[in-house]
């Protein structure tokens, strides 16, 4: 297929009228499509619609250490619940503290700790000058917008096809003691599927940060979210690398059952050292005394181990990788050898990031928008929201029905095209 760049101006706009007259009938059909969140679909939901069952009224309500999950206590989370979320993330137990049903909640509230109380002793965020945070791009919206509510300086850190760029990473936390954090997805990295190299992992967990309060936000919510049972990345541990450079403080872990069980009633957790942990635990008596033992106690039973986890997310698995293969089929069916975008090709995870020409993204969004199809915003996977190329669009193929998503697929790629014939007529 020849490259759009290689056309005439002719050519082009005879294109333009084509791709004009399809648009304008994929707009009268009124499509109210959404793909802009990685929310899981009505049949993940029910994949877990049993656990509802395994906690009842007749049921004994007691956890293994004895202790009635109705009333107060067990700050940090019920040991079966904590055994399982370690085991997610290939932890200790001790090292755990069980929360409510969101991760979101933790990071928010590790970011907030930090800035009213410190660090293991540390000056509070708060009463320094300038607190900054590297954000490897294109990442996680909800992470900058918490590092950005709290006034903290974002720093971009280009995101390589192994990890962050780790020279860029390194420069920064080991020579400005203003550094205090950088944001983390490493197993298929939100939005572009990424999974970082073990050279990359070893890297972090060498790091000689000049802020001795620097945190490693290690943000592993797809941990268990893999496509492909027998094609599947693997993350090196960093706990255990970092305790080999003696940094064992370094870093906060998170994860959650938000995609495993249910969006609105999992449960999370916070994977660190003692001495991190401890730390935490000081503030957290005074901030409640324990999260919702009742959930931790049905996860528990209705699991068992991290064997029924890994069986449960099979069934997930065969759910996602249709559409997933679905989206990246039509992709390289419709848009290879155009030279107008280009995508990854995730293992796992929730998401495919695409990549437009320059200065296409927000316009493609806008006319999705248009026809009836909801995309996440262009520049959202960027802090501020400002791209500087305006190129990558982010995908999330969960949440539609087969046919919705083929509509949203099509009515999508019909924008890129458009958008790209466009701006490729500014030059022509």
């Amino acid at each position: 297929m020849k490259s759009y760049s290689e056309l005439t101006r002719d050519e082009l706009l005879t294109i333009k009228d084509e791709l004009e007259k399809e648009y304008k009938e994929a707009a009268s059909k009124g499509l109210k499509l959404d793909m802009s969140r990685g929310k899981p679909a009505a049949k993940q939901l029910d994949l877990s619609r049993d656990m509802l069952d395994v906690v009842n009224s007749s049921s004994d309500l007691k956890c293994e250490d004895g202790v009635d999950v109705r009333n107060y206590g067990i700050l940090d989370g019920i040991s079966e619940a904590k055994k399982i979320m370690a085991d997610i993330l290939g932890v200790s137990s001790d090292n755990v503290i069980v929360f409510g049903n969101a991760s979101l909640n933790i990071m928010y509230d590790m970011v907030s700790r930090a800035m009213l109380f410190g660090i293991l002793g540390s000056t509070p965020w708060s009463k320094l000058d300038k607190v900054k945070f590297l954000c490897p791009v294109p990442g996680y919206d909800r992470h900058f917008a918490i590092t950005e509510l709290f006034g903290v300086e974002m720093i971009n850190i280009p995101m390589k096809a192994d990890g962050p760029d780790m020279d860029l990473v390194e420069k920064y936390v080991n020579n400005d003691e203003s550094v205090k954090g950088i944001w983390c997805v490493p197993k298929y990295s939100n939005p572009q599927g990424i999974t970082y190299s073990d050279e990359v992992v070893k890297r972090f967990a060498a790091l000689k940060p000049a802020a001795k309060d620097f945190r490693i936000f290690w943000d592993n919510a797809y941990a268990i979210h893999d496509l492909y049972e027998d094609d599947k990345d693997e993350l090196l541990e960093i706990f255990a690398e970092c305790k080999k450079n003696g940094n064992e403080d370094m870093v906060y872990e998170f994860c959650s059952t938000s995609k495993v069980t249910f969006a609105g009633g999992g449960i999370s957790a916070l994977a660190a050292s003692k001495s991190n942990i401890d730390d935490v635990k000081r503030t957290m008596t005074i901030q409640t005394i324990g999260h919702d033992k009742v959930n931790q106690l049905r996860h528990a039973r209705y699991f068992k181990d991290i064997n029924g986890v890994y069986d449960h997310m099979k069934k997930h698995a065969a759910i996602l990788r249709p559409k997933f293969e679905a989206v990246i089929n039509e992709f390289e069916k419709e848009l290879s050898g155009l030279g107008i975008a280009s995508w990854v090709k995730p293992k796992g995870g929730y998401f495919i990031s695409f990549e437009t020409m320059q200065g296409c993204a927000k316009a493609v969004v806008a006319k999705c928008k248009e026809a009836g199809v909801t995309l996440t915003g262009a520049g959202a996977t960027y802090p501020y929201k400002k791209d500087p190329n305006d190129s990558n669009i982010r995908i999330a193929p969960s949440l539609p029905t087969e046919e919705e998503l083929k509509q949203a697929t099509e009515l999508f790629i019909l924008c890129v095209k458009l958008v790209s014939v466009d701006k490729l007529l500014e030059t022509a």
